[in-house]
């Protein structure tokens, strides 16, 4: 198998089989991110993509759901995607899921149209790490889109029929824009009513740009407190029945889950006695040790 840097994958979906199509990330310029600084962005070439596939053919002809990679592996216009596709049904013809995570702006250069094609070839769910769905908040960690454009690129997912997850982030915003992320964030969301809502929490790295402003006074980050009353903001104005799962350094175990509005008062209960009774030193530990996204 040819993977060409490090693998992120998504956990909740199957870790086997992974089929790498792109390398690197084309945006690569979010101000909290360094998954792929280091890593030029290319399209994987189609023999190593044919090789691959006629391996797995081999060790697993059977597979029903494939996770593509890297970064954003969507970005391709649909007459480069598509061959692919049709080629993983060739070498894994009981194929049903083909997974993959993405930007908002890889949604923009397909029509309606092509993605139902995709969408029949097995494209049936997709990630996409949306962060925020405040403007202030997008522009200030540069992400690339705003607003309009997530509710705009969402609407064509749900017409063509492809579910999708959306990301919260929570702390990107730092102490200046909390509130602000909080809210809009839950609208957004809500509007697009995806089938997914997860949740994570800031880490500052080394060599992000978001550490740098740190450092010099130009960026506010939240104590483990605020972080906890901005996520609990977002679930109290997040309205969509959809299955919801947060990656904060609180034990997760009792707010991820199916039928968030049905457990909405539950969540919101356990965060309120989080914010009152947690250990905010052990939460800030765990983050501390945190080497990735």
């Amino acid at each position: 198998m040819h993977f060409t840097d490090t693998v992120y994958r998504n956990p909740y979906w199957p870790t086997f089989p992974l089929l790498q199509i792109t390398q690197g990330c084309t945006h690569n310029n979010c101000k909290f991110c360094t998954m792929y600084r280091d890593v030029d962005f290319r399209l994987q070439p189609m023999e190593w993509i044919e090789q691959d596939l006629q391996e797995l053919s081999e060790i697993a002809p059977d597979t029903r759901t494939i996770q593509l990679l890297s970064a954003n592996p969507l970005c391709m216009t649909y007459d480069k995607l598509a061959p692919i596709l049709e080629m993983i049904n060739k070498y894994l013809p009981k194929m049903e899921y083909i997974y993959a995570a993405t930007r908002v702006t890889d949604i923009k250069n397909k029509t309606v149209e092509e993605l139902k094609r995709l969408k029949d070839l097995g494209l049936r769910e997709i990630s996409l790490g949306v962060e925020s769905g405040d403007d202030w908040a997008l522009d200030r960690i540069n992400k690339g889109y705003h607003a309009d454009d997530i509710i705009e690129q969402c609407s064509k997912l749900t017409e063509a029929g492809i579910d999708f997850w959306m990301s919260f982030l929570n702390g990107v915003a730092g102490k200046e824009g909390s509130k602000d992320h909080a809210i809009n964030s839950a609208k957004i969301f809500s509007r697009c009513n995806p089938m997914l809502v997860g949740t994570g929490g800031l880490v500052l790295f080394p060599g992000t740009p978001l550490l740098e402003e740190v450092e010099r006074g130009k960026f506010t980050p939240l104590s483990e407190k605020e972080m906890l009353e901005e996520l609990l903001l977002f679930v109290e104005n997040l309205n969509c029945d959809c299955k919801f799962i947060t990656h904060h350094t609180i034990s997760g175990s009792n707010l991820s889950g199916p039928d968030f509005l049905k457990r909405k008062d539950r969540i919101v209960t356990s965060l309120k006695k989080e914010i009152e009774h947690g250990d905010m030193d052990a939460m800030a530990a765990i983050r501390r040790n945190k080497r990735s996204l």
